[in-house]
């Protein structure tokens, strides 16, 4: 073989090689997406007033979000629009009550609904919404007594993210689901990701009641995500702050994914913030993200193949006034600002399958 054919030969050798190692590597990860938590819709007339309007700006700002930069302390550069919009329950305030002939649970639902819809098509939000439900959204169905439940709206939106192809897992109840954007495998697990109430909890065993979601976190984590190494994102309306999700049963959660690549934990119901969770004598601790309410903002989020970055867009100079009735009133002059941001470095993608 001649010098020239031997240097074509290595040429062609690395051309194929390249081409093999960006088969292999697949297509870069970006995956950007929204969540928020806690809208607590009222009607227009409730005895303590309501901040529906709040809500919207806050969704009209998500709508946006696509025009903006991210915060300079992240590192700046323009968001990517986002893939969807996961909202950590407590959609409604009052989740199973009747006033005055009045179905006022429904009427609730009927404001969450209309504005952020399902599939980014059908409400106020552009994008697909992917929520649970929390404490306050009622009891299981089948034992609500005013007639409305929105565990069972939830059942029903959820056949329709299904036939949608939104979601790629649904558990046997109809609650809880799960679905993948690019690599990323992202887990909806609603009250919290325990089977049961825990016997001696003081709450309410029926709407405290998380119907199966550890079972089902358990079942979809080996079917869908396996020995991946694929990252994981776990959600659920309460966090390791909630004495009614006990110490015994975030342990239990704990366990039951320890093998898997958890990045991140959202979860809304008691404020908001930036924190590291693991059980005691645990060293390898989770990254969470506790969601503030709709009212103030959101987070946004994204994940790349090196690297997770987050921040909250949230209003600020809002004021709430007290009223003599217990009620209250509140005003906004639209601005805006970022607060608790997040930046941390991701492992490289996996390429095997589960």
């Amino acid at each position: 073989m001649t010098k020239g054919s031997l240097m074509r030969s290595a040429v062609w050798a690395l051309a194929l090689c390249a081409q093999l190692c960006a088969v292999s590597a697949g297509p870069a990860r970006e995956v950007t997406f929204l969540s928020t938590s806690d809208p607590h819709y009222r009607q227009a007339d409730h005895r303590l007033g309501q901040h529906n309007d709040l809500h919207r700006a806050t969704i009209e700002e998500m709508n946006r979000i696509a025009r903006l930069a991210w915060p300079h302390k992240l590192g700046g550069g323009q968001i990517a629009p986002p893939r969807g919009v996961v909202v950590l329950g407590d959609l409604i305030d009052d989740g199973d009550q009747r006033l005055d002939g009045r179905t006022v649970s429904a009427e609730q639902y009927q404001l969450f609904r209309a504005d952020f819809g399902l599939d980014g098509t059908d409400g106020l939000l552009k994008f697909p919404a992917f929520e649970g439900w929390g404490n306050h959204d009622g009891p299981p169905e089948g034992k609500e007594k005013s007639g409305f439940s929105s565990q069972g709206e939830i059942r029903k939106r959820n056949l329709i993210r299904q036939h949608k192809g939104l979601i790629s897992n649904l558990s046997s109840n109809g609650l809880h689901y799960a679905w993948d954007w690019a690599d990323v495998h992202f887990v909806q697990l609603n009250l919290y990701p325990a089977d049961r109430q825990r016997a001696g909890v003081k709450y309410s065993p029926v709407w405290h009641d998380p119907q199966g979601a550890l079972t089902f976190l358990k079942q979809d984590l080996a079917a869908k995500v396996g020995a991946s190494g694929r990252p994981v994102v776990l959600m659920s309306h309460c966090g390791f702050d909630t004495d009614w999700w006990t110490k015994e049963d975030w342990k239990d959660l704990y366990d039951a994914a320890r093998d898997y690549n958890i990045v991140l934990y959202l979860y809304g119901h008691s404020g908001t913030g930036v924190r590291t969770w693991a059980p005691e004598g645990e060293a390898k601790a989770w990254d969470c993200i506790n969601d503030g309410q709709t009212d103030k903002g959101f987070f946004v989020i994204q994940l790349t193949d090196h690297r997770l970055r987050a921040a909250m867009r949230v209003k600020t100079g809002v004021k709430v006034t007290k009223q003599p009735d217990g009620s209250s009133h509140h005003a906004w002059g639209g601005g805006w600002e970022w607060k608790w941001t997040l930046d941390k470095a991701l492992a490289a993608p996996a390429t095997a399958t589960p």
